[in-house]
């Protein structure tokens, strides 16, 4: 057995123990308006600011595809699985729970329902079928019934130091799933409903769990042990174990970003960058890259409780 392969046993021993729980957060509303950064808004900016203006200052809506829906369904499937006693944490029992979780998500978005044609029904039973093949996928990179996490879907916050801003940049997430051993070693898993990306796909998933790493230590005081991410289109494990120093210089690339998005903020300087990431964007028809037109700038309101959350993540962006 190599070092790494019996770190990652030991691991999954001690967190197969209860721990205690974590402190609550904090939840105090004038806290909560306060805009802040989430790991899908900060890769948004990253990757094309003009991506990110139209998500986060006009609000755009785009239309979730069957993959990504998918993704929410999966992400919760797990969440509620690990809300039953470990024994009944079996591949049937995820299976199960299927169904009532498309009925609940259809119920607060009647609006997905078309996505499948009332006139074929056989295509929503495949789409049905398919979130169960994926489930069956994470029985076979994890025993579940061996884990007892400290918390699934964790709501995160933490501040961090500024680049010329006034106040303390303040970071939001979700975590799909933390472990916590008895001995204080912290592990964040990630689901990822696709398949293991290539070099650009595998550094924005890095980012997002780097992104969680930090608020962690910021809030816990501890460097992650393990960042582990699960894809389960073909059962792959990517596992990254990060240190201060590198979390420490990530910190400052976020706080870059922060400022760059106030100083865009300013002055509606939100430009397009071309990538092979467009051929997935819904925002064409407004984009000069692609020979569209984006809608007037609105401005970027001045009082805080009023302005635009770049923290604020709906179910669809954390499924992938």
């Amino acid at each position: 057995m190599s070092v790494q392969q019996a770190t990652e046993q030991a691991t999954e021993e001690a967190t197969a123990s209860e721990v205690p729980a974590a402190a609550p957060e904090i939840d105090d509303e004038s806290t909560n308006r306060r805009p802040a950064l989430s790991p899908s808004r900060a890769g948004d900016f990253k990757q094309c600011p003009l991506l990110y203006r139209l998500r986060v200052v006009d609000r755009i809506p785009e239309t979730p595809s069957p993959v990504m829906v998918r993704g929410t369904v999966v992400h919760t499937v797990l969440e509620q699985l690990f809300q039953l006693p470990p024994a009944e944490r079996v591949p049937a029992a995820a299976a199960a729970l299927v169904e009532p979780t498309w009925q609940e998500l259809l119920a607060a978005e009647p609006e997905l329902a078309a996505m499948f044609e009332e006139s074929d029904p056989d295509r929503l039973a495949q789409w049905l079928t398919s979130a169960q093949e994926l489930l069956d996928s994470y029985f076979r990179l994890e025993d579940p019934s061996r884990l007892h996490p400290q918390s699934c879907e964790l709501r995160v916050e933490a501040e961090i130091a500024p680049n010329g801003a006034a106040e303390p940049v303040r970071l939001r997430g979700f975590i799909d799933r933390l472990d916590v051993a008895p001995t204080g070693e912290i592990r964040i898993v990630d689901y990822k409903t696709g398949a293991a990306p290539r070099e650009v796909g595998e550094a924005r998933a890095l980012f997002q769990m780097k992104f969680y790493a930090v608020v962690l230590w910021r809030t816990r005081g501890v460097v992650p042990r393990q960042l582990r991410l699960i894809y389960l289109s073909d059962q792959q494990m990517l596992t990254y174990t990060p240190d201060e120093v590198e979390l420490t210089r990530f910190e400052r690339t976020l706080a870059a970003i922060w400022a760059a998005i106030m100083r865009a903020a300013r002055t509606g300087d939100f430009r397009p960058s071309r990538s092979r990431m467009c051929d997935y964007c819904d925002f064409h028809a407004l984009c000069p890259e692609f020979g569209g037109t984006p809608p007037p700038y609105p401005g970027w309101p001045i009082d805080s409780a009023a302005a635009p959350d770049p923290g604020r993540e709906s179910p669809l962006d954390r499924a992938d």
